[in-house]
């Protein structure tokens, strides 16, 4: 069962956040809706940081979906090789790239219900496309999320799909993309997985981990 929360606490806390990451905003490098399609994708059990390196020459072979399309699947495996899992992972883009043509005339869908057709592409990965890219309000349940959750207690689910409805049902619809940003923000630089830096976090007095520890 999760931690009930009044409404002005989810709004300090977000104030708070705010306050901290002025400049919480998607972490991923990208230019146009088939960038954040591909780098999402690559960015599954690897770290944005390493994405972005990949992408940086990733995107400057492969300018178009037509690049892709023709892309020889050993050949891009290679290319997104440091990002890990790149068989499987070269396997969905070459899908996915496949049926966006055949299937959305070469672009990427503006809906979730579309976005989830695609090869590789789950909720989380809509999500960040919808928010980002079309302004679809959504929240972005990913390691740094789910632990947050967990931690704060905000949602005490193991599943991504309850964690995103648990959220949603608390969080302002228009602070949901916001949040997602600031809570990777805070998780990377503050609440880390193995030493989280409980005594300097600015919003501790509402977590439940940290005052389980008192």
């Amino acid at each position: 069962m999760k931690k009930k929360f009044k409404d002005n606490e989810i709004e300090a806390i977000i104030t708070i956040l705010e306050g901290i990451y002025p400049a919480a905003d998607c972490t991923l490098d990208y230019k146009n809706p088939l960038e954040l399609l591909i780098a999402t994708i690559l960015a599954a059990q690897c770290t944005d940081k390493r994405v972005n390196i990949v992408t940086e020459k990733l995107f400057l072979k492969y300018k178009d979906i037509k690049d892709y399309q023709k892309a020889d699947i050993k050949t891009l495996e290679e290319d997104i090789r440091p990002t890990g899992f790149f068989k499987n992972k070269s396997k969905n883009i070459k899908a996915c790239i496949e049926k966006l043509i055949k299937d959305y005339g070469g672009e990427v869908p503006d809906s979730m219900e579309e976005l989830i057709k695609l090869p590789g592409v789950g909720r989380k990965t809509a999500n960040v496309i919808l928010s980002n890219v079309y302004g679809v309000p959504g929240i972005t349940v990913d390691t740094h999320v789910k632990r947050l959750s967990g931690r704060i207690g905000l949602s005490y689910s193991k599943d991504p799909e309850k964690i995103e409805e648990d959220l949603m049902g608390i969080i302002p619809k228009e602070k949901w993309s916001l949040f997602s940003h600031l809570v990777v923000f805070h998780g990377r630089e503050v609440c880390k997985a193995r030493r989280p830096k409980c005594e300097i976090c600015k919003i501790n007095m509402w977590c439940g981990f940290y005052t389980s520890l008192r």
